[in-house]
């Protein structure tokens, strides 16, 4: 398999016309990237989480982007998980996003913490039933023996809530608030348009970068 030999040529648009906001930017680029997905199974709000581990290794994960507010953006987790326990004992994190069929990709940097209570009770909410028995049944990075031990842990969480689920204790959202944010385009000759936003305490700086 020659993996050297793959290479794309990118004929994308250029970066023009930036908001002096880059959450404002991001929302421009994901409308843009959703609207414009070119298959189903495509999922624009996927993101990579990267975190510091507890031995020191970074780690990193596919996460789903499930809020945008004026101030940062959200994702829901079990906080028993490995992920919780490592953003407890570090909170800065950093997320990314790559559009393929806009050539496009998102860096952020930033301190993560954790939403208020109702704001995850009322995500919880909305979620399936089975996607709400599944926080319960899970003890998110613990081993477990086999998968039928998580089959039978939903059936039990199923027979103890017949009705209504409630949102565990243990499971919530973050939200994480950017101190840097990226933005590549990717174009003709790897002569790519970066730009980063850097927030000194008051303001958003943006800076091109050199691809």
């Amino acid at each position: 398999m020659s993996i050297d030999a793959m290479r794309r040529v990118f004929r994308h648009a250029p970066l023009t016309e930036l908001h002096a906001d880059p959450l404002q930017q991001f929302a421009l680029w994901f409308t843009e990237a959703k609207d414009s997905s070119p298959v189903d199974w495509l999922e624009v709000n996927a993101m990579t989480l990267c975190t510091q581990g507890l031995d020191g290794f970074p780690q990193s994960r596919v996460v789903l982007l499930k809020g945008l507010s004026g101030t940062g953006l959200q994702f829901f987790t079990n906080y028993d998980s490995q992920k919780g326990q490592e953003l407890a004992a570090d909170p800065r994190a950093s997320l990314n996003f790559y559009w393929p069929h806009l050539a496009r990709q998102v860096r952020v940097s930033g301190v993560v913490q954790k939403l208020p209570r109702q704001d995850s009770e009322a995500y919880f909410a909305s979620r399936p039933r089975g996607s709400q028995l599944g926080a319960w049944a899970s003890q998110q990075s613990a081993p477990i023996a086999s998968t039928a031990e998580l089959e039978q842990a939903l059936a039990d969480a199923d027979a103890r809530y017949p009705g209504e689920v409630p949102c565990p204790p243990h499971w919530g959202g973050y939200e994480l608030a950017p101190q840097i944010m990226e933005f590549w385009a990717g174009r003709e000759n790897r002569l790519h348009h970066r730009v980063r936003y850097s927030h000194d305490g008051q303001h958003w700086q943006q800076q091109w970068l050199a691809p």
